[in-house]
C-alpha cells in the first residue's frame, strides 16, 4: 500500500510503521525479502536508484490486487459485522 508512490526502503519501512499507528515495524530481512518477491512476481517495479536507495513503486497489476484486497477486505469486515450483530 505504502508504494502507491516510490519509496526507497527506509522509507518504507517508517512509512509503514506510521501509518499503522507503530503496529507494526519491518526489519531490513524482512523488507527486503518481501520486496524481492514483489518485484519478482511483477507487483512492484524499481523506479530510481541512487546510490545504494533503490525506489519502488507499485505496478498496474500490482495496483489492481491492492485494490482487489482491499475489497476483500471490507466484504470481510462487513460480514463480521453482521455476525457480531454490531459489538465492539
Amino acid at each position: 500500500m505504502v508504494l502507491r508512490t516510490p519509496l526507497h526502503g527506509y522509507g518504507i519501512m517508517k512509512e509503514v510503521e506510521s501509518i499503522s499507528e507503530g503496529s507494526v515495524k519491518l526489519g531490513p530481512g524482512t523488507l527486503y525479502g518481501a520486496l524481492r518477491k514483489l518485484e519478482k512476481l511483477q507487483l512492484i517495479t524499481q523506479v530510481e536508484q541512487k546510490d545504494a536507495k533503490k525506489s519502488y513503486q507499485l505496478t498496474d497489476n500490482g495496483k489492481k490486487l491492492l485494490s482487489a484486497e482491499y475489497e476483500r477486505l471490507k466484504k470481510l469486515v462487513s460480514i463480521s459485522e453482521k455476525q457480531l450483530g454490531g459489538e465492539q
